[in-house]
């Protein structure tokens, strides 16, 4: 058999899929059946609506079915480039915008254009588990920053990180896996850092929309020359359920983008029109849907809060957008505990150690809860369940 690429193999397997095979020869009585928080992905279609407009586009927009430009269509880059604008108070245009397929590919393609093999890239611990093995499957050395009790990067102990080979920050807000929301002033610091250094800050907003708080999360687009040190990367996966239709988005200078360029056209021409056009439907048009989407999740995560006000032994590290982070009490660590509660309680959820480097013990403690995808009785019966591991 010929070769493999060893930093292929040396990376890990997508942990998703792993946790999907504990399922396998697992049946689940009708009194207790599987509660899968263990993904953050819509499982409903996209609105009606939406769903009409994508179908006259296959129906009626020849362009629909044929190659588009290589950084998106100029229409929903504009658009992506004014509504950003306006949300944040900062000044963007067109060609600091690119469209991608789906906010994995923007992350891949950024890295792509900052980092080669031997580099190192700054990731907060507990990290986006997608984010370390791209680095790895590049050579790319991932840096863990440890947290702290609040779950927030501390620009200061980023500092210290920082070397010759260091090509970047990354920053995920709403935080994956914690749920934990950044202050303005923790971006801001980072923002600062990073430009000293002369290094990038990408910050990954996939679940902003979903953000408790009012208003803009910070104002780094408003900043002079902001796009020398920010690369921001976002999803319409959440906003507009079109998961399967791989949309997301880049914002930086045109600089990077022009080279962003060359990667994207060796990997997929063009993001995928149908997306393209869902996207920019929505944008114009769902602005109410989404702010009542919004407010179902942010009831769903008091709802869960308030299931582990009432769950002793366990304790809510972070909470926020489509995810709870928790410590637990079994005695067994959390990636035989994990297993465990899929046959002994029906649940399927990640174990912290999917989101830590090997060498980090706090990962044997914790769990990941995506619960955007269950209601609040759901909610409820998943504490009542790891109530009998207290």
């Amino acid at each position: 058999m010929s070769a493999f690429n060893p930093h292929l193999t040396s990376t890990e397997a997508p942990p998703v899929m792993e946790a999907r095979r504990w399922l396998d020869g697992v049946e689940f009585p009708d009194a207790q059946p599987l509660l899968n928080v263990s993904q953050a992905a819509p499982v409903e279609p996209p609105p009606q609506a939406l769903r009409d407009a994508m179908a006259d586009a296959i129906l009626n927009d020849a362009q629909t079915h044929l190659y588009g430009p290589v950084l998106g269509r100029p229409e929903l880059r504009e658009e992506i480039a004014s509504r950003w604008s306006t949300a944040y108070g900062g000044k963007i245009s067109g060609p600091q915008v690119a469209v991608t397929s789906g906010c994995n590919q923007a992350f891949v393609t950024t890295l792509a254009t900052l980092a080669q093999s031997g580099d190192e890239v700054i990731l907060p611990t507990p990290w986006y588990f997608n984010h370390k093995m791209w680095l790895d499957m590049q050579g790319v050395h991932a840096v863990a920053l440890p947290t702290g009790t609040d779950m927030v990067p501390d620009p200061a102990r980023a500092a210290a990180l920082i070397t010759k080979k260091t090509r970047a920050i990354v920053l995920v807000s709403p935080n994956n896996p914690a749920g934990v929301e950044y202050r303005a002033t923790v971006l801001d610091a980072f923002f600062e850092l990073c430009a000293a250094h002369g290094i990038a800050l990408i910050v990954d907003e996939t679940y902003r929309d979903f953000d408790s708080r009012k208003g803009a999360a910070h104002n780094l687009f408003a900043r002079p020359d902001w796009d020398q040190t920010l690369v921001h990367l976002y999803s319409f996966s959440k906003a507009f359920r079109l998961t399967g239709h791989r949309v997301g988005a880049i914002v930086t200078s045109p600089q990077r983008l022009r080279e962003a360029e060359k990667f994207l056209d060796t990997v997929a021409i063009c993001p995928p029109q149908l997306g393209q056009t869902a996207a920019l439907w929505g944008l114009r048009n769902l602005s109410d849907w989404v702010g009542e989407q919004r407010a179902e999740i942010l009831a769903r995560r008091s709802a869960l809060e308030a299931v582990f006000q009432r769950l002793s032994g366990w304790e809510l590290l972070g909470c926020g957008a489509y995810f709870g982070y928790a410590r637990h009490p079994d005695p067994r660590p959390s990636d035989e505990f994990a297993p465990a509660l899929v046959r002994e309680a029906g649940i399927l959820l990640l174990p912290g150690t999917m989101f830590r480097p090997p060498d980090d013990p706090s990962g044997a403690r914790e769990l990941r809860i995506a619960f955007a995808n269950v209601d609040a009785d759901q909610i409820a019966e998943l504490g009542r369940r790891l109530a009998n591991y207290s």
